[in-house]
């Protein structure tokens, strides 16, 4: 009888390996069902496996789109895709520019209510494809539900929440609405401390909180899942 013999250096290296490959399955699973839970609900989608092939995807969707408008989305700039729609010669939108003046600002908000292509991330979204976003004006939320031509959600992995929708909310008062406020230099107690208040302050955010059970019925919108961590 002949018996293999293997080494403990061989052992681990074995099952090391198998093991993060089980994990990146598993991962990879774990989108494809939240992007087939999405297909349900009315979404067209697109699972990536890092932002770089994420924002390939976003400049295709800019190739017939005129005017691009931009929701104030720390995944979108991270991706760099404000330079890349100016550099193929688009309009863009952005109200989160820090030049505008109050008035301009405004205009820009009610511009991305119709442009071609409107370009933002969700706050949070359960695996099983409810998305939910908190606004502060709601300009974005609006955006998101009907006007554009075009609607496309880039998410990243960490976006994503195992349970429902109170779980997604929660998602977004821990991980979202503190480093917004912080970015924004807004005066809240979750800019100070990291957690939320659920404050009255005048510079709160979290005025706006949409629930998205089903894609817009008038709204064309693809999703686009990352199995990378982007944003907050």
């Amino acid at each position: 009888m002949h018996f293999h013999t293997f080494t403990l250096s061989h052992f681990h290296t074995f099952t090391l390996s198998h093991f993060h490959i089980s994990t990146l399955s598993l991962m990879n699973l774990s989108l494809s069902s939240t992007s087939s839970a999405l297909q349900k609900r009315g979404y067209e989608t697109l699972v990536c496996a890092s932002g770089a092939e994420a924002a390939e995807a976003v400049a295709r969707e800019m190739a017939d789109a005129r005017i691009v408008g931009f929701g104030g989305s720390m995944t979108i700039s991270s991706l760099g895709l404000q330079e890349r729609a100016k550099a193929l010669g688009k309009e863009v939108l952005i109200h989160g520019d820090p030049s505008l003046s109050p008035e301009r600002k405004m205009e820009v908000m009610r511009g991305e209510l119709t442009c071609d292509l409107f370009l933002l991330s969700a706050n949070a979204m359960t695996a099983d494809g409810v998305n939910v976003n908190i606004d502060g004006n709601g300009n974005r939320d609006a955006a998101s539900i009907f006007g554009p031509k075009r609607v496309v959600y880039v998410v990243g992995r960490n976006k994503i929440v195992d349970g429902g929708i109170e779980d997604a909310i929660a998602r977004v008062k821990r991980e979202a609405s503190p480093p917004n406020c912080r970015r924004l230099n807004r005066r809240t107690p979750c800019a100070a401390t990291g957690e939320c208040a659920d404050c009255s302050s005048p510079d709160r955010i979290c005025h706006v909180t949409a629930i998205f059970d089903r894609c817009p019925r008038r709204t064309s919108t693809l999703v686009i899942l990352v199995d990378e961590d982007l944003g907050y």
